[in-house]
């Protein structure tokens, strides 16, 4: 992976939930990336442009700008939280394009958290083109005010997206982890394909789980 460098203007900052903002950034010139990829993103500012975190892009790749969905963690005094502190007019430093998560057919995309971003590329991407049918989204997060794009995740997915919540019990939504009792009620067919992201344990979890319920490697796909 090479890391040249682009300085980018934050052009627009939207505040998603309690502690996610959506942040819309200069585009570079014959900037590319495919839905569900990233980069790694400093801030320009003295002391923190060499500190990088990976960020997945949100918004299409035909789209004039760049746009990430970050979550803040204050309580870490890291890069999320100095991002946090910017105003329209900062700039963050990007770098080349990686990552491992590509949409390569229908499937169960399996969410934790901010684990949710890199699949927004993916299912705008599929809406534009008419293909979101056939996909299910199961959506982990520690209670309903954490829940990242709710409405428009439900307008993309319709009855195929589903809300559990780890740390709040709910009347709409299920209070429990995503263990393996929970995939084997919930899904029906594991012969298709599973796009899983979220905190690195849940992912590991989650990948086992599947492995144990005769989901093939190659039918499996996650940040490695």
């Amino acid at each position: 992976m090479s890391y040249k460098k682009h300085i980018v203007k934050i052009l627009k900052i939207e505040q998603i939930t309690h502690d996610v903002r959506r942040i819309t950034v200069q585009k570079p010139k014959d900037y590319k990336f495919v839905p569900g990829q990233a980069t790694e993103v400093s801030v320009n500012k003295s002391g923190w442009e060499n500190k990088k975190r990976p960020f997945t892009f949100t918004c299409l790749n035909e789209s004039p700008f760049l746009e990430f969905t970050i979550k803040s963690y204050k309580e870490r005094n890291g890069v999320t939280n100095q991002i946090g502190k910017l105003k329209v007019g900062d700039s963050l430093i990007i770098r080349d394009v990686w990552g491992a998560i590509n949409y390569t057919g229908p499937g169960v995309f399996i969410a934790g958290g901010a684990g949710i971003t890199p699949f927004l590329a993916i299912f705008r991407q599929l809406r534009k083109e008419g293909k979101t049918k056939g996909n299910t989204l199961i959506f982990s997060n520690k209670t309903e005010k954490d829940i990242i794009l709710k409405e428009e995740l439900e307008k993309m997915l319709k009855n195929s997206c589903i809300f559990v919540l780890t740390r709040e019990k709910n009347k709409i939504y299920e209070n429990t982890r995503i263990n393996k009792e929970y995939l084997k009620k919930t899904i029906k067919d594991f012969n298709q394909k599973f796009y899983i992201c979220g905190p690195k344990q849940m992912v590991k979890d989650i990948k086992g789980y599947l492995e144990e319920l005769n989901v093939k490697s190659e039918s499996l796909v996650w940040e490695k």
